[in-house]
């Protein structure tokens, strides 16, 4: 199956809530809430994925992502729509 990668600009959203730390609630394609805090970004067999931390750590590949909401104040965006 071949996967579509992120425009540019979606990806810039999810990069900015990894450097600073966002707390964040994502809702998956499949209607799956997942919230915690943005750590990274990572690539693994020609996939991406962003790291979620809460109580656990969670790899999720981003062609899944179908909204991310900021759940910090003041923070540079509050909610990006994939």
């Amino acid at each position: 199956m071949k996967t579509t990668p992120l425009s540019c600009d979606l990806h810039d959203y999810l990069e900015i809530a990894c450097v600073y730390g966002y707390r964040i609630k994502l809702t998956l394609k499949d209607g799956k809430p997942v919230e915690g805090v943005a750590k990274n970004i990572i690539t693994s067999e020609k996939r991406e994925f962003l790291i979620v931390e809460n109580e656990q750590t969670h790899k999720i590949e981003l062609n899944h992502l179908s909204k991310m909401k900021v759940l910090n104040p003041n923070a540079k965006f509050s909610e990006v729509v994939f």
